[in-house]
This record gives structure tokens, sequence and C-alpha cells, in this order.
């Protein structure tokens, strides 16, 4: 949980569900409604809603594209896509008026729970893809280019999700920080300015992570 994290209710009794994850669950639904409505209205001569969709996945495509290479990009697209859009829905949903300003719906990214999760979830996912490419591979590169180098590997490994999660949370939570506490002592005018250049700055957070990961990711399925 971030700093100042305040449980609204339990559920089964040891499940804390604070503003983070409420903000979660409606973003996640959001998303999951947009998917079925896209997925149900393809046309071949989209409209303004579709094209906007193409546009979204064509700029991602190239994005992973320029990092990967494109076998690898349509080979991991919908994950790196996935984490891409969640976490920049999850940092724009600070945002919209009262979120952040209350307990009961704050941007998940700005609790480092959510994060970490982010973070677990990405290192499972680069070892799968390291195992996928070749197990001879994924247990080579923790001993090259010496054996001793075991221990320093294993823990670099290790040390990249954290560093991501760590990063997003950090970054996240001081702006929702910078921006609450602006309110407070001057409720016209600053916020609104601090409110611009998050709209940048909450973009930016979601590209970093998806970069970084596509270069774990290629790291790791490097076969030469």
């Amino acid at each position: 949980m971030g700093e100042g994290s305040k449980v609204i209710f339990s559920l089964f009794g040891f499940l804390d569900v604070t503003g983070e994850v409420v903000a979660m669950w409606i973003i996640l639904a959001v998303l999951t409604v947009l998917s079925l409505i896209v997925k149900h209205n393809l046309h071949e001569r989209p409209g303004a809603f579709q094209n906007m969709i193409e546009t979204g996945v064509e700029y991602l495509d190239n994005f992973f594209e320029g990092l990967l290479g494109r076998k690898k990009s349509r080979q991991y697209f919908a994950f790196l896509a996935s984490l891409f859009v969640f976490i920049i829905f999850a940092n724009y949903s600070g945002l919209f008026p009262g979120v952040g300003m209350t307990d009961y719906v704050k941007a998940p990214t700005s609790s480092l729970s959510v994060t970490l999760g982010l973070g677990v979830a990405t290192f499972c996912f680069l070892q799968f893809a390291g195992l996928r490419a070749g197990v001879k591979h994924y247990f080579k590169r923790f001993v090259s280019p010496m054996f001793f180098m075991l221990p320093l590997l294993l823990l670099d490994e290790f040390i990249k999700p954290a560093s991501l999660a760590l990063r997003l949370f950090g970054n996240v939570f001081g702006e929702e920080t910078v921006t609450e506490e602006l309110y407070t002592l001057l409720p016209i005018g600053v916020p609104v300015v601090m409110m611009v250049l998050s709209i940048l700055f909450c973009a930016l957070q979601a590209m970093v992570f998806t970069m970084l990961t596509s270069i774990y990711l290629d790291e790791a399925t490097e076969l030469e």
C-alpha cells in the first residue's frame, strides 16, 4: 500500500480494499467494456472510434517493433500492450476531479502494492519468455561470461522488476502528493498547471515502464 492508504472495507475478512483497489476495479471494468465494444463492432470502413483504437495499436506496434524487432514485437505484443494500456489509464485516473482528494478513489499506481504487482507479473513473464526461448540459454545467461557472476546476475534479475515498480510508484505518488498539497494551499490556478503537466508525465511513465520491460525481454530471449 502507498503511504496514507486507508482501508475502506475487507473481503473475506483478510483482503483489504483501499481507494487504489477501487480505482483499479473501475479501470479494469472500463477496459473490459471497451474491448468488448471494439471486438463486436469492427468494420472494414472504420468509424472515428475504431480509427482511434487502430491508431493507438499501430503506434504501440511500431514502438515495440523498434525495440524488439518484428518477430518478437508480434510475439509479445499482447503482454506489453496490456501493461502500457493499464498503466496509462491508471496514471490518468488521477487527473479526474476528486481522484486522490478522497480516500475512496485514488490512482492505482500511487500505491506500492499495485506497482509491485506489476513488477511481479513482469518478472514472471520474463522468466516464462526466457525458458520458452530456450532452456539451455535461460540457465547459461546466468553464468556468462564467468560462473562466478551467478550471484550478481541472479540478484540483477530480481532488481529489474523491483526497480520498475519503485520508479513508477515513486513518480506517481510524488506527483499525486504535490498536486494534493498545492490544492490545499492554492486551490485556484496552481493545481490546474500541475494537472496539465501530468498529462505528459503520465504517458511518459507508462512508456518508460514498457520500454524497459521490452529491453529486459529482449535480453531474456536473445539466443546469440
